[in-house]
């Protein structure tokens, strides 16, 4: 290699790193949806000051990226710089890691800058700040590549890296997290009875290991129980799954809902789909073929991560998987239909359109944040709240018009609060409060949002739930309870939990309401 193609190669590599951080930096700061933008950058200072999920809050979503911001606020501060960053890097990581696998199938360098490029704008902007859904569904697709990379390369460094990734993945969300882990498991199986490699085996256990060390390090160093880890993070999300399943949120699996709402995602892997069907039709032999576990698994993550879509209450930030399909497809187009130079228009054409259409629809209106009525110039700058807010431009869907309106209202139920120096619980959306003004919000629940992420009456684990919330109000003296609205879940937290003779509610002004606790045999 030529020094002049060296240049352009870092040019390109430092191109992609910045762009990665930088869109995701732009977008992160563009508006907000209270109750999906707030809720890590909450809990996040809440760790960094030693309250730990599933102890001192409930909570469904992963401890992975509460402890990850705890780490990001102690670096570089707790501000919103630092808490947008945090999604940054990770956008730059999951489009690094793309590239690397593209160019590891021997793609063109170019070419894999240009997929990733795309990845990169496609990906975390959707959101900008820390995710769940996006970080588990990005992590559980790197668990993918990695396994693609392991049948490739033939190296044991990808079998001993899967389970971490795999791990750090459930520990982010549950979902889509379980559903990849099964599929690469069964191919795994497939496999290693095909190509029995003890040392490859050894490898992958002895990351398990690790990784699982590390979690039940954690577990002690927080004083969890993992009785409360496995309630609430395992048997009561698999009774949430239940629900979401007879109220319809994945069935009936229909063509228009499955296929034509995600045509573009489908589309970008017709390749790959094109190849498993002519080779399987001229050799049956090639279903034990490594290549065909790659392609496999490759268009089943595409099914995996439609259902988990189709599962969650979120706007669609799958469209990532545009430019990895066409990345892949693009690999299997060089080897079997290279002479076919309409298959090759077609691959740029979709990524660049494809590009194009999500990233103004989605990313730049804010899709994901239901911001997409809003009127984004005249968001105004969040550190007229206080510093630790720079460079945010508020504008919520609940003042889509008038977000000066809505800070003044913040601003004013900011000082009642923070004028109250009792022991108090802070029941909100706007889980920015007790960062801004340092202290401890005392909330028994991490996001509030009924039946979706905690338990009602008429779930099997409501007593234990409505134990842990009893029991947070009594350890911790709790005098008042602020309900600060509107809530997109519900605000009524106390349905079912509290009798009315334990609280006597002052309306305070329109959206503050203040609960005074009073003894009652509940919390006795």
């Amino acid at each position: 290699m030529n020094i002049k193609n060296k240049r352009k190669e870092i040019f390109l590599i430092v191109t992609l790193l910045f762009s990665s951080i930088l869109f995701n930096q732009y977008y992160g700061n563009l508006g907000i949806q209270p109750i999906d933008s707030f809720f890590p950058f909450n809990s996040g200072y809440d760790v960094l000051n030693g309250y730990y999920p599933f102890k001192d809050y409930w909570t469904i979503t992963g401890p992975f990226i509460d402890i990850v911001q705890a780490l990001f606020f102690k670096l570089f501060g707790v501000s919103w710089f630092s808490y947008v960053f945090h999604a940054s890097i990770f956008n730059s990581i999951f489009t690094m890691f793309f590239f690397y696998s593209l160019y590891k199938f021997g793609l063109n360098f170019n070419i894999c800058f240009l997929y990733s490029f795309f990845l990169s704008f496609l990906a975390y902007p959707s959101s900008g700040t820390p995710y769940v859904d996006h970080q588990a569904s990005y992590l559980s697709v790197m668990a993918v590549l990695c396994f693609i990379l392991a049948l490739k390369t033939n190296s044991r460094l990808w079998w001993f890296i899967l389970p971490i990734i795999f791990v750090i993945s459930f520990l982010t969300k549950q979902t889509p997290t379980s559903y990849i882990f099964i599929l690469i498991s069964l191919l795994s199986l497939i496999h290693f009875t095909l190509n029995f490699d003890l040392k490859k085996i050894i490898a992958g256990i002895s990351g398990s290991i690790l990784v699982l060390m590390i979690f039940f390090l954690f577990l002690v160093i927080g004083d969890i129980s993992l009785t409360s880890f496995t309630q609430q993070y395992i048997l009561f999300p698999m009774s949430l799954g239940e629900s979401r399943l007879e109220d319809g949120f994945l069935f009936p699996l229909e063509f228009e809902r499955i296929i034509m709402r995600f045509k573009l995602i489908h589309l970008s892997a017709a390749v790959l789909l094109i190849v498993l069907i002519k080779k399987i039709s001229q050799n049956y032999r090639y279903l034990v073929n490594s290549e065909f576990l790659i392609i496999f698994s490759l268009i089943i993550t595409i099914f995996c991560l439609i259902a988990h879509q189709l599962m969650t209450i979120n706007g669609i930030y799958i469209y990532f998987l545009i430019p990895i399909m066409l990345g892949f497809s693009h690999i299997y187009f060089l080897k079997y239909f290279k002479e076919k130079k309409y298959i090759l228009y077609f691959l740029i054409f979709l990524g660049v359109s494809s590009t194009i259409n999500y990233g103004y629809k989605y990313i730049n209106k804010r899709n994901f944040m239901d911001l997409s009525n809003a009127n984004i110039s005249k968001a105004i700058d969040a550190s007229f709240f206080d510093e630790k807010l720079s460079g945010l431009k508020w504008i919520t869907p609940q003042y889509p018009k008038n977000p000066k309106a809505e800070i003044l209202k913040l601003k004013e139920v900011i000082k009642i609060i923070d004028n109250d120096k009792s022991n108090k619980i802070i029941v909100t959306d706007y889980q920015f409060i007790s960062v801004i003004l340092s202290f401890y919000d005392n909330s028994p629940n991490k996001v509030w949002y009924t039946k979706h992420v905690y338990p009602n009456k008429r779930n099997k684990y409501f007593n234990i739930y409505k134990t842990f919330f009893i029991d947070n109000i009594k350890n911790r003296n709790i005098n008042a309870i602020y309900i600060l609205k509107p809530m997109y879940g519900h605000d009524n937290v106390f349905r079912n939990i509290l009798s009315t003779n334990c609280f006597r509610t002052i309306e305070v002004n329109d959206i503050l309401e203040k609960h005074l606790i009073q003894k009652c045999d509940e919390l006795k």
